[in-house]
């Protein structure tokens, strides 16, 4: 269903990249004779592509860059209800950062003493962590590769081998494998009958635990909105519960920060870790790991280390971080897509609104169910299409790809190629208009197929 002007889009792109090169490579007093003849080539391509691209016309010219990356288009040409890439989508001062620091260490280049990355003033890289801070409403943060990375500096830093970290039983496998990492043991909270984590089920495990091995857990890593349901858990309460055990509690905002406010002392958080690539519109990998007074000294621990024969030290780099963390385009995307994240979290209730919207519109197909909570508090939803749309998948030619295949058709993208019967979705960030067509597609795939519609 591409436009051509999306295809003529992307290569008038690539072509002022190409003659970005050319500036690249001259020298700081301008064009020679035969760089500026490659200039007014480029130019000439550049006005052919722009030409087609204000009329409609042309053929695609780029199909592969470096010879094996397909031209991803998903977002320019598709709905995309893919849920792990919904919220981290860049915002357009996000990609157009990712063109100006693309390079490696982009973000060193008025690096100075002390020669750490959230000591930098210019550009403003101190300035956005203590920001990150305030919008957490927490008093240190630092950005990370990925909210995993953020798990693992906290398990590292609190737990040591034998001890016990507690989690919920829909918790993200990357809180595994950081206990792991430190040595620990996982123990797991139950659900309840509605697959929610309650302060009550946290009590009682704890006090389990502590029956079975006369130890009390060393950390709480407790999701707000789990990554398998998006149902929310008791949190606050958790953390009052965990606080009475002295356990500090990691909050997992991997779906939280960065789309709905999050105030990380209100909720009781010892550490709050959000996803910069799932929740905060940046590339990847990135993250932040945010924390209080108490707990600052611990896990942005610098090291004390010193060379045997040398006697070198490195001063205030921190250990967990190992020194700096993100160095370039990851980092200053994250940095220009903060102002709009701010601005989004204030519009959740708009955005569960979406969601609940399309939930409605599905579950007017008979036999379709909503697994997750109901009514919806998130996006990010997960469906059970057993009795609706997978009945048409016994007897399709194409069993269960014929689901994705009408979608496909019909401009939308994101569901695993297979999928009929339990399956994820998210319309976080997609406009009303976007979240309409989408229940229309559905609704019009169920009547194709002679599902009936309530």
């Amino acid at each position: 269903m591409q436009d051509i002007r999306v295809q003529k889009t992307f290569e008038a792109l690539f072509a002022l990249e190409d003659i970005r090169e050319i500036f690249r490579g001259t020298l700081p007093t301008g064009l020679n004779e035969t760089e500026e003849q490659e200039f007014q080539k480029k130019i000439s391509a550049l006005k052919k592509v722009i030409n087609e691209l204000e009329s409609g016309t042309g053929k695609p010219e780029v199909f592969r860059l470096a010879g094996n990356l397909p031209v991803r288009d998903r977002e320019e040409s598709f709905i995309n209800i893919q849920p792990i890439q919904a919220a981290g989508k860049l915002t357009v001062d996000a990609r157009k950062a990712l063109i100006a620091y693309g390079d490696g260490y982009s973000t060193c280049d008025s690096c100075k003493k002390p020669f750490r990355l959230d000591k930098i003033t210019k550009p403003g890289i101190a300035d956005f962590h203590s920001e990150l801070a305030d919008f957490l409403n927490m008093d240190e943060a630092r950005v990370v590769p990925g909210a995993r990375r953020g798990f693992q500096a906290v398990a590292s830093s609190l737990l040591e081998k034998g001890d016990i970290a507690l989690v919920s039983s829909l918790s993200h496998y990357t809180e595994f494998l950081s206990v792991e990492n430190a040595g620990g043991i996982v123990k797991e909270v139950p659900l309840n009958e509605n697959n929610i984590i309650t302060a009550e089920a946290t009590a009682e495990k704890i006090e389990a635990i502590i029956r079975e091995t006369g130890k009390t857990p060393k950390i709480m890593m407790m999701d707000h909105f789990d990554y398998q349901l998006a149902n929310e858990h008791e949190i606050k309460e958790i953390s009052k519960v965990s606080h009475q055990y002295d356990i500090p509690l990691l909050y997992n905002g991997a779906y939280t920060v960065g789309v709905m406010p999050v105030d990380g002392k209100d909720l009781g958080a010892d550490f709050v870790i959000g996803s910069g690539h799932k929740s905060m519109a940046s590339a990847a990998p990135s993250g932040v790991l945010a924390t209080t007074e108490e707990w600052a000294p611990v896990v942005f621990r610098t090291t004390q280390m010193k060379g045997d024969l040398t006697e070198r030290k490195f001063g205030i780099k921190e250990v967990e971080m190992l020194g700096c963390t993100l160095m370039g385009g990851t980092l200053f995307s994250m940095m220009a897509s903060f102002p709009a994240v701010k601005e989004r979290v204030k519009h959740w209730d708009e955005e569960v609104d979406k969601s609940n919207y399309l939930m409605d519109r599905l579950l007017s197909i008979s036999g379709s169910k909503v697994l997750s909570e109901y009514p919806r508090k998130h996006a990010l939803s997960k469906i059970d299409t057993t009795d609706s749309f997978d009945t048409v998948a016994k007897s399709h030619p194409k069993r269960g790809y014929y689901l994705s295949d009408e979608l496909s058709k019909r401009g939308i993208v994101g569901l695993f190629p297979g999928a009929t019967r339990a399956w994820k979705l998210s319309t976080y960030g997609l406009s009303r208009d976007r979240v309409k067509y989408l229940g229309d597609s559905l609704v019009e795939i169920a009547e194709k197929y002679g599902l009936e519609v309530r």
